[in-house]
């Protein structure tokens, strides 16, 4: 007598949750936030919107989801920053990896659209800076703290205020898109937070 299998119920439902995530940011890519809805990310993931609804309470954490979804596997592989012991090197080599993944359309269209949502809801903006922004920026904090170990930074820093004068421009550019973001403005932020802006003695 055949062995009858039963259905791996999680499995079925990580596909399900991966579809979805994949829709809604591939949605908000092409429509854009406002017209991406709970009704087309379920018909792009073949789910029923009741799927959706069981596990999300709007389109907004969903997107977050996903977005933290994929933030997590592009840093697999990378849980710090790089350490050469030439730290404008290193940090200028960060920005401008960060101007081309805020350049990048993946990328571009649902933080742009978590941006926006995070004005109206502050809970949706706690969670993303806990679970998203938080943990990036202390990447910034031990390796501006490992430079103040070795002497390349002033012993009274703060390495978190220090951290935004790297990562706050570049925010800012990208946000209001003041003026084109790019390699040359990266690194001029990074020499600008090191040695300052008063004339060198």
């Amino acid at each position: 007598m055949a062995e009858t299998r039963v259905p791996d119920a999680s499995r079925r439902s990580e596909r399900s949750r991966r579809a979805i995530y994949d829709a809604a940011l591939s949605l908000v890519g092409e429509v854009g936030y406002t017209r991406t809805t709970i009704e087309s990310i379920a018909a792009r993931a073949g789910v029923g919107k009741q799927t959706i609804y069981r596990w999300w309470p709007s389109k907004a954490a969903v997107l977050l989801e996903a977005f933290l979804d994929r933030a997590e596997q592009a840093a697999q592989g990378e849980p710090e920053l790089p350490d050469t012991g030439d730290l404008e090197a290193d940090l200028k080599l960060v920005l401008r990896a960060t101007v081309d993944e805020l350049n990048s359309p993946p990328y571009d269209a649902p933080a742009r659209a978590l941006a926006a949502e995070s004005v109206v809801d502050p809970a949706l903006a706690a969670e993303f800076v806990h679970r998203l922004l938080e943990p990036s920026l202390q990447l910034y904090v031990r390796r501006l703290r490992a430079a103040q170990d070795a002497g390349h930074v002033r012993p009274g820093i703060d390495p978190r205020i220090a951290l935004e004068l790297l990562v706050g421009p570049l925010a800012h550019r990208w946000l209001l898109r003041t003026l084109p973001l790019t390699h040359e403005y990266a690194d001029k932020i990074v020499e600008y937070a090191l040695y300052g802006l008063a004339p060198r003695r």
